[in-house]
């Protein structure tokens, strides 16, 4: 029996520049989120950190997606990629938690992906790990 892999990715987000991308109408930022996640970050009072870290958590789940993958061409290309497929929501003890859905969650082969966010001052980082048993 081969051990469990575990890959891991991490993303680092700069929280004040984020929040300006965030506040342009019509940004990209305006599609990376589900709306579970938008509804999610009303109830935050500081509504662009908490976006942050899950906007970390995304790219930190891409990273070790493409790290899982190394030596191989990618399974989606980088333009047909749905941010808003990769939901970072709270499981039902509130901790933060990677959902997957449309065409993301049909092709990922893993069987799980655990998440940790954290927030400190202007920054917002996100620690994904996939696990393939």
């Amino acid at each position: 029996m081969q051990p469990a892999q575990v890959i891991p990715g991490v993303d680092i987000v700069h929280i004040p520049s984020f929040a300006a991308q965030l506040a342009i109408p019509g940004s990209r930022f305006e599609h990376v989120f589900s709306p579970q996640e938008l509804r999610h970050a009303q109830e935050h009072p500081r509504r662009a950190e908490h976006l942050a870290g899950k906007w970390a958590a995304k790219e930190a789940f891409l990273k070790a997606w493409s790290l899982s993958l190394l030596g191989a061409p990618p399974v989606l290309a980088a333009t047909e990629v749905n941010f808003a497929d990769i939901e970072v929501l709270p499981d039902q003890w509130q901790r933060p938690h990677i959902y997957l859905r449309g065409a993301i969650g049909q092709l990922c082969p893993w069987d799980e992906a655990n998440v940790s966010i954290s927030h400190d001052g202007a920054y917002a980082i996100a620690m994904v790990t996939v696990v393939n048993s």
